[in-house]
């Protein structure tokens, strides 16, 4: 695989149960930390792997029925916290950045979008189709907030499955070749949500598989601890998610040297994230 560099950190957190991510766990807080990946890619510069929340958030939850998703989901995010602000204090612009791949249309994925005006978005034509498609009064209901996606959305949206290589794997099924040099490949995780993807790429110390909320804990594709079965009221399907923790699980039985990073495990990440953005880490 072609070499870039990686930076990980967190832009804001929402509360979650403890027992709702591994069934059985105490019924406690946890923090659920919105993951974002800083890709510098040898030639195309600055990738984004999803954009955390903003503070865009309680503006699109203020009123019914999207204000149920702010009362379900209890989320904290400064200023200080969002993405844009880390670059910005790192000396980077948000208008570098030219490319954003979305893993799925969640606003604690999809919150800073509007502010990377310059960026081509790439992400599966399954979540594309669900996010545009559910109605301004029912989308919250799937986890998204319509009005967190930039208006020329659709002029500015590459699918990884029409626009790359496809690369057969015998454990993902297929790779997407996301910008056709073997730096960045895409693969599906279907279950938490429409159209998920994850990807995998190389830095000059480790291979990082990134898998969004293809689970929330370390221990579901090490061990196959599921979640409460609560979380199916909110999951696209049950089963294409139990599909997908098995593929993790396999990968890791057969690489067990890389790293597997979910978005909000805390403590698979704890050890990659910093506060100062720093290319040359992992």
């Amino acid at each position: 695989m072609k070499i870039c560099k990686l930076y990980l950190n967190d832009a804001g957190y929402c509360l979650a149960k403890a027992s709702h991510a591994v069934k059985g766990d105490p019924s406690k807080d946890i923090r659920f930390r919105a993951l974002f990946g800083l890709i510098l890619h040898p030639d195309l510069g600055w990738v984004l792997f999803d954009t955390g929340y903003t503070r865009r958030f309680y503006r699109a939850t203020r009123f019914f029925p999207n204000k149920l998703y702010a009362i379900l989901t209890k989320v904290f995010v400064e200023e200080k916290d969002e993405l844009q602000f880390q670059l910005q204090q790192a000396g980077i612009s948000p208008e570098e950045v030219k490319h954003v791949i979305i893993s799925h249309f969640h606003a604690d994925h999809i919150g800073g979008l509007k502010d990377f005006k310059n960026a081509r978005f790439y992400c599966s034509k399954r979540a594309w189709q669900q996010a545009k498609s559910m109605s301004n009064f029912w989308a919250y209901s799937k986890g998204i907030l319509k009005d967190l996606i930039p208006d020329d959305f659709a002029q500015r949206v590459s699918f990884l499955e029409e626009s790359t290589i496809v690369i057969k794997d015998h454990i993902f099924g297929e790779y997407f070749d996301t910008f056709g040099d073997h730096s960045i490949l895409a693969f599906n995780m279907p279950g938490h949500a429409a159209g998920q993807v994850g990807i995998k790429l190389q830095t000059q110390k480790q291979t990082y598989i990134l898998v969004a909320d293809a689970c929330w804990d370390k221990r579901s594709y090490k061990h196959l601890a599921l979640p409460s079965p609560i979380v199916r009221l909110f999951f696209d399907s049950w089963s294409d998610y139990k599909s997908s923790i098995l593929k993790l699980k396999n990968y890791h039985k057969l690489n067990p040297e890389h790293i597997i990073v979910p978005s909000h495990c805390y403590d698979s990440y704890q050890f990659l994230i910093s506060n100062t953005i720093d290319l040359d880490v992992l």
